[in-house]
C-alpha cells in the first residue's frame, strides 16, 4: 500500500490499473481477480485515510482513465515554524506517551526536522493505554455531564469534577451519592456519558491536585519502607520521582539504592512496575512477594490467552 502511494505521488501522470499491476511491487498477482481485490482494498483504505486518489483521463480524448495523487492536494502547507518552535514541538512529542508508546520523529521531520538531536525517553510521561476513554471523560468534566460505568463489578453513576494523571495512572474525581469519590480510569468499563449538559455544579473549593495526592497515597502516614535498587539507566529519573522522605545512595552496580516510604501498596507497586526489569524490590519480603505474584499472574493471563489461540505456540514460548 505504501508502494502504491509513493508511486501515485511521484509518477506525475494518471496511470491505469494495468500499469500499477506490472510496475508497483507487490501487485504482480497470479490472477486478474486476485489483483483486483488487492488493488481495490488498498485504494479504498488509502482514501479512508484521507489520501485524495483521483481518476483522470490518460489522454486528451478521454477514452482511458487512470489514477493519480496530486501532490498539491495531498501535502500540507509549510507552517513556517521557527527553530525554537520546532524544538519545543519535538520536546513535547518526546515527553508524552500515548497508549504506552512515545511519538515517532516522522511528523517532526515533515515539519522541517528538529534543529538538534534529542531523545526524551528519560523524561517521558506514560499516559497509559486507556487513552480512548479520556476524551469522553474530559468532555463529561468540562460540560458537567453525569457518567455511568462499572467499577470492580459494581454499577456507578457520578458527577465528574476533575480528571488527572498521577504516579502512572489516570484518576477521575467526582461526586457519587453526595460523597467525593476517586476512581482509577483503567479499572472503569462500560462508560456512558449522559445528557444533558450543565447537570451539576462543581464545588468552588474543589482542589483536584489534593484529591489526586490522596488517590495516589501521598500525604498519608507512612506505613512501611521499601528498599529498591534502580539500574543505572533509570537511576537519574527514578530519584526525581521518589516521594518526600525517601533516601538514596550509590549502589555498586552503578545504580542507586533507595529507601522509599510506602503509603499505599497498590499505588507503589503500580509505579514500580513502570520501571520494568530496571528496578528490583528487595524488602520488605511480603511486599516483594506481592509484586512477584502480580507479575506471575499477569504472565499467566497472557499465556492463557495465547494458548487458546491455535498456531501461536512460538508466541507463548516468547511470552513465557
Amino acid at each position: 500500500m505504501i508502494n502504491l502511494l509513493a508511486f501515485l505521488l511521484t509518477v506525475g501522470r494518471p496511470v491505469t490499473a494495468d500499469v500499477i499491476r506490472f510496475t508497483v511491487a507487490g501487485y504482480d498477482q497470479g490472477s486478474d481477480e486476485a489483483f483486483r481485490r488487492m488493488f481495490e482494498r488498498d485504494k479504498d483504505l488509502l482514501r479512508s485515510l484521507g489520501v485524495p486518489i483521483q481518476t483522470r483521463p490518460t489522454d486528451s480524448w478521454e477514452v482511458e482513465f487512470g489514477y493519480v495523487v496530486p501532490p498539491s492536494s495531498y501535502q500540507l502547507p509549510d507552517p513556517g515554524l521557527t527553530d525554537d518552535e520546532r524544538a519545543a514541538l519535538w520536546l513535547a512529542a518526546q515527553m508524552v506517551r500515548l497508549g504506552g508508546h512515545p511519538q515517532g520523529p516522522e511528523a517532526i521531520f515533515k515539519l522541517g526536522g528538529a534543529p538538534f538531536a534529542a531523545g526524551g525517553e528519560l523524561m517521558a510521561a506514560d499516559l497509559g493505554a486507556e487513552i480512548d476513554s479520556l476524551g469522553e471523560l474530559y468532555g463529561a468534566v468540562t460540560e458537567r455531564r453525569h457518567i455511568q460505568f462499572t467499577y470492580k463489578g459494581d454499577k456507578r453513576r457520578m458527577a465528574p469534577w476533575g480528571l488527572g494523571h498521577r504516579k502512572g495512572h489516570w484518576y477521575l474525581v467526582g461526586s457519587e451519592n453526595g460523597e467525593q469519590r476517586t476512581f482509577r480510569v483503567d479499572r472503569m468499563t462500560g462508560l456512558r456519558v449522559a445528557d444533558p449538559a450543565d447537570a451539576f455544579a462543581r464545588p468552588k473549593r474543589f482542589d483536584l491536585r489534593k484529591a489526586l495526592q490522596v488517590a495516589a497515597g501521598e500525604g498519608l502516614p507512612s506505613g512501611e519502607t521499601a528498599e529498591v535498587i534502580f539500574d543505572e539507566d533509570v537511576a537519574f529519573w527514578a530519584e526525581r520521582q521518589l516521594p518526600a522522605g525517601s533516601q538514596s545512595e550509590p549502589h555498586p552496580s552503578g545504580g542507586v539504592r533507595s529507601l522509599v516510604p510506602v503509603r499505599n501498596r497498590d499505588s507503589f507497586l503500580g509505579w514500580l512496575l513502570g520501571f520494568g526489569a530496571s528496578a528490583e524490590l528487595i524488602a520488605p519480603a511480603d511486599l516483594r512477594r506481592l509484586l512477584v505474584d502480580r507479575v506471575e499472574a499477569s504472565v499467566h493471563r497472557v499465556s492463557s490467552n495465547i494458548e487458546n489461540r491455535p498456531g501461536e505456540e512460538s508466541s507463548l514460548e516468547a511470552t513465557s
